[in-house]
């Protein structure tokens, strides 16, 4: 029997190669790093949410976003956010971080689920540090789809000078630093 490459054969071919290969090219493509230094043990702490790209989990939130970080076990990070929402609540959500199994120590992954839950993959969120200065002071923090990003401060105020330089890093990245909403931290 002989397979013969009809017109409609090649084009439905063409179709699955490149249905096929498109998500290894955006994959490669990726700008997305996260730092190669990483000292886990000075980066805990309290940090003020400073800008974030939108998302659903924090909609409730107005003002005065941030997070602690306290090491909890020998690879793990507690995570305890707070923030206040427009009625003047303080709400909170507590979870665990660690380390992603890549080896990278800035590439670590988080969960608010139950404990209970931890053995599904899909409660652990990508949580990348993707920018730290020498004195972790600043910080952004996001995950290689680019789909959440923060910039974090040890402060609630940034000068306008390193906040930009912040975003022309992030930029290069590949992520739209436009969408980004400023956090108010008072």
């Amino acid at each position: 029997m002989k397979f013969l490459l009809t017109a409609n054969r090649i084009r439905c071919l063409n179709t699955a190669v490149l249905v096929a290969i498109l998500p290894l090219a955006s994959a490669a493509g990726s700008q997305v790093k996260a730092i190669s230094e990483f000292d886990v043990s000075r980066y805990v702490g309290t940090w003020y949410e400073i800008a974030k790209l939108p998302n659903w989990f924090q909609r409730k939130c107005v003002q005065g976003t941030q997070a602690r970080y306290k090491i909890s076990g020998p690879t793990q990070i507690e995570v305890n956010n707070k923030c206040t929402t427009a009625s003047g609540e303080e709400i909170q959500a507590i979870g665990l971080a660690r380390p992603n199994g890549s080896g990278l120590p800035a590439q670590l992954e988080v969960r608010f689920a139950p404990e209970w839950t931890a053995w599904l993959p899909m409660v652990w969120g990508a949580y990348w540090v993707l920018d730290l200065d020498t004195d972790y002071q600043l910080a952004a923090v996001g995950d290689p789809s680019k789909s959440y990003l923060w910039i974090l401060s040890r402060t609630p105020l940034v000068s306008a000078e390193r906040y930009e330089a912040v975003l022309k890093r992030l930029s290069l990245m590949g992520f739209d630093v436009t969408k980004l909403e400023k956090t108010r931290q008072y």
